[in-house]
């Protein structure tokens, strides 16, 4: 199929979407807060880690340093303790779903005493910061509460009225146009297969990849190939980011059916568009649901 055909199918397929496709993973951006009750049980808090990036645990309570515990402290590149905080960096030894426990003192004695994380690899997403509170709240931590919640709720409208529009706009061209996805300069593709490297540990083969922009939404078309007979292999999720680490917003995965040995299957991943689409390059990371078997890209570039 030539470029520019290829560039108008995918376009139509943007707006009138699937029955197969697949909401994508949250970003994650932000602070994390956890609050810490005086009766808190034993249970572990959960905390997302990935290997290579960093997370950082704020902890409003000076630690006793000599009292963390630390479950497999040889899977982390770095492990940066201080008297409010810890940052922590797994290794490439870790594996998507291995989990690790770390337990804590605080220095004054109040309930509660402590607190335990469960620390549980994802393949491309971290929590970045987690700020974790006890016992009692200021007005001030009330306040940044509220705000934090108005600013999800917006955003939640945002997205209610983005689908909204989406879905209530009609098929084809004018489907594109209704939702502001394309104007006259249409919808730029371009083939990037030679000039993309996969990762040395990709479980799949990338065969084709062709990329595309309009006016505020990319996307990338990839067929991908397994190298051996294994469980058939579905995108769950995918994370796109620059080549200075910006983390670009996924909108959502789309899979023809899964890949299995022998016939390269299509995966299509819709991101919104950067202000710089158009410049440098992007990582693309994607992943199966509850698996190890990831597929990453580097240098990919956008019309």
């Amino acid at each position: 199929m030539h470029a520019s055909s290829s560039a108008i199918l995918l376009g139509l397929w943007l707006v009138a979407g699937a029955s197969t496709a697949q909401g994508a993973t949250a970003s994650g951006e932000g602070a994390r807060r956890i609050e810490l009750e005086p009766n808190v049980s034993g249970a572990s808090v959960e905390v997302a880690v990935s290997p290579g990036l960093s997370t950082v645990l704020l902890f409003d309570s000076e630690l006793v340093l000599e009292g963390t515990e630390f479950e497999g402290r040889d899977f982390f590149s770095n492990v940066d303790s201080g008297r409010t905080t810890m940052r922590l960096v797994p290794s490439a030894r870790v594996s998507p779903g291995e989990k690790f426990r770390v337990a804590v003192r605080f220095r004054d004695g109040a309930a509660p005493v402590g607190a335990s994380f469960l620390l549980v690899v994802h393949p491309a997403r971290a929590d970045a910061l987690v700020e974790v509170y006890r016992n009692k709240r200021t007005v001030e931590s009330y306040q940044e509460e509220t705000r934090e919640a108005r600013a999800e709720t917006l955003r939640c409208q945002d997205e209610n009225a983005r689908i909204k529009s989406e879905h209530g706009a009609p098929g084809g061209l004018a489907g594109l146009l209704a939702v502001g996805s394309v104007d006259v300069g249409g919808l730029a593709g371009r083939i990037v297969t030679k000039s993309v490297t996969s990762g040395p540990k990709n479980a799949l083969a990338a065969d084709k990849i062709h990329t595309y922009r309009s006016t505020n939404r990319v996307a990338l078309e990839i067929w991908l190939t397994a190298q051996r007979s294994e469980a058939p292999w579905v995108a769950s999720g995918a994370a796109l980011r620059s080549s200075t680490g910006i983390e670009v917003k996924v909108l959502r995965v789309w899979q023809v059916a899964p890949v299995t040995l022998g016939e390269p299957r299509r995966v299509v991943v819709e991101a919104e568009a950067p202000a710089d689409a158009s410049r440098g390059s992007y990582s693309l990371k994607l992943w199966e649901d509850a698996g190890p078997r990831t597929v990453t890209l580097s240098g990919v570039t956008f019309p």
